[in-house]
């Protein structure tokens, strides 16, 4: 049996042990924030120099982790023609990630997010948001509000549908 004396030092010793690895895994809670601050995700962005919608999805992709670098141009079907982004698929400005995925349109940053973390098939485009639905990012027309869907594109022309958003709160 234990004596009053030994299990209090065995107690203090786990509290102290406990205490440690609580420590050690905040800090490498904080060194990841802090290197996702440091390492945004970088998007080339492609837009018409005078559209003013994209210059507010820019902010907002870039006040939500990602680091945009902007490239306008006054013919940007040339870079959704390489793409492979139909017509059908388009919109007003073509992000590019550096691994090659595609981002067209007002696509809420937490998609494309969520999108980069996972795995895909060969084949896979990138993500649309067709046309320029009222109340996505970048289109705020008040509190208007458009439902509308996110688009998985695939090389072969077809699409499945990634997230249906029919609020604007499911937008962040």
């Amino acid at each position: 049996m234990f004596s009053s004396k030994s299990l209090l030092k065995a107690l203090a010793a786990l509290a102290t042990i406990s205490l440690i690895a609580s420590c050690s895994d905040s800090e490498t809670v904080k060194a990841e924030a802090q290197s996702a601050e440091l390492h945004p995700i970088v998007l080339d962005v492609y837009k018409s120099p005078t559209c003013g919608c994209c210059k507010k999805w820019i902010s907002h992709i870039d006040n939500n982790g990602f680091q945009s670098n902007v490239h306008n141009s006054s013919n940007i079907a040339v870079i959704k023609d390489k793409k492979g982004i139909e017509p059908r698929y388009r919109s007003c400005h073509t992000a590019i990630s550096t691994a090659g995925f595609i981002f067209e349109g007002h696509i809420p940053a937490k998609f494309i997010q969520q999108f980069l973390q996972e795995t895909h098939a060969d084949g896979v485009l990138g993500l649309s948001v067709p046309a320029m639905p009222v109340g996505s990012p970048g289109m705020e027309v008040g509190d208007k509000f458009q439902p509308y869907r996110v688009l998985l594109l695939k090389s072969d022309g077809s699409y499945q549908i990634y997230a249906t958003i029919q609020s604007i709160k499911e937008q962040f």
